[in-house]
């Protein structure tokens, strides 16, 4: 989850943000809103039922929402690999769990289960039967990641809500496959397929021999699948804006395959000619689109932005923000810009662990269409769809390494 931000914020700086965000974000009691949520049956059916008749408790609306994904869940993932570009659901088909089924499937949250923890919540690794999708011994079925709230998350109900609502109905091969869901009570749990190379995040930044350093081509890999994700997004009849794109919210599965997760602050795109929509400013500092920070509006393009910070990322090896590097470095994009425009001071900007294992001049094209991606105005920005068609250009461009090319320099002076 990215870390919310309220206008004006060019004052704060990011070690300040995390706890101005928490004072911003959370203004009524988190239970108050469950509860009037609860009771609130036509927002229930407008946002999740989309016409099926409401519930007035918890247990029948789950109950209701449980007799559909009982019934459709097998059905619906056989024919998910039918629809390569995606799809959208009329209503989200979940499997609805009880509290006591994933406090089994995760062996009662055990803290050796943690696989990470965010703004929400901590996600634990469980283990569900693949065909019935009930809880199963460790190492028994299949595994899943079940993300559960900290009663004390500055991001709770609103984030869950729009969790089921998005990725509840939006299918793709590059979005991560939200299984089912759990409501009790104040507890509130999403279960999703488990993506077992963890995130792109670790990959370009950790060190160590877990995280190998990834090569040119599958960087390339990746971020053209998640640009594939995003364009799916965009292109929908009612736009989707992502609104956290950043490198931590790719993940990869055991073939490095991305996909784009936590789906809680993303938005509904504009309607009715509108350009832009206005909202509260959420996002993560490094990655939010500077006209977002600065007046709230979110532009479709502002999620290309992002998508030009991640870029610049797998070009450089460098994080977004980095209070750590030297007065003036700390911020990747003003910093990075120079070097992307001058083709000479290119190489000085690309990542030392590709130890130069990439054609010279598809770095030049990527590094041009991050440009374009930064661009200030959202207007001079590429659509997702562009994005996607250049870097599968760049992706088919051959190439040797530089030892390959030194070696056949050698060779030429011997024969002369």
């Amino acid at each position: 989850m990215g870390n919310c931000l309220e206008s004006p914020v060019k004052s704060l700086s990011p070690s300040t943000s995390r706890a101005i965000s928490r004072a911003v974000c959370w203004k009524v009691e988190f239970f108050g809103i469950l509860r009037a949520w609860k009771q609130n049956e036509s927002f229930i059916s407008s946002v999740l039922m989309k016409g099926t008749s409401t519930a007035k408790t918890s247990s029948s609306f789950t109950g209701q929402l449980s007799s559909i994904g009982i019934s459709t869940y097998e059905q619906f993932s056989q024919n998910d690999e039918a629809y390569p570009e995606g799809r959208i659901l009329d209503a989200p088909i979940l499997k609805v769990f009880t509290f006591a089924e994933l406090k089994s499937a995760t062996r009662n949250f055990k803290p050796d289960s943690v696989l990470g923890e965010g703004g929400f919540g901590k996600v634990y690794k469980g283990w569900l039967d693949e065909k019935t999708l009930s809880p199963a011994k460790a190492g028994i079925g299949m595994v899943v990641a079940v993300k559960k709230l900290n009663y004390e998350s500055m991001q709770g109900l609103e984030e869950w809500q729009s969790e089921v609502n998005f990725l509840g109905r939006l299918s793709h091969p590059n979005l991560v496959k939200l299984l089912g869901y759990c409501w009790e009570e104040k507890d509130l749990l999403l279960v999703y397929e488990f993506m077992p190379k963890g995130s792109l995040e670790n990959h370009l930044f950790r060190r160590g021999t877990a995280f190998e350093p990834l090569p040119w081509n599958l960087r390339l890999k990746i971020v053209i699948g998640a640009a594939r994700g995003l364009a799916f997004l965009h292109s929908a009849e009612k736009q989707v804006i992502y609104r956290d794109f950043k490198s931590s919210n790719i993940l990869l599965d055991s073939n490095y395959n991305p996909k784009l997760s936590d789906f809680g602050l993303a938005k509904h795109g504009p309607t009715g000619g509108e350009s832009h929509v206005t909202t509260r400013v959420m996002g993560t500092f490094g990655y939010a689109a500077p006209e977002y920070v600065a007046t709230g509006h979110l532009y479709v393009k502002s999620d290309v932005y992002g998508f030009g910070v991640v870029l610049l990322e797998m070009l450089s090896g460098q994080r977004a923000l980095d209070t750590n590097r030297p007065s003036g470095q700390h911020s990747l994009v003003d910093w990075a810009k120079p070097f992307l425009s001058d083709r000479r001071k290119l190489s000085r900007l690309m990542d030392q662990r590709l130890e130069g294992q990439y054609p010279t001049k598809a770095s030049l094209q990527a590094a041009q269409l991050t440009l374009r991606c930064l661009a200030i105005d959202p207007k001079s920005r590429p659509s997702m769809k562009e994005v996607v068609e250049t870097l599968e250009q760049i992706e088919s461009m051959k190439w040797r390494s530089r030892e390959a090319k030194s070696d056949d320099s050698l060779h030429v002076q011997r024969q002369v």
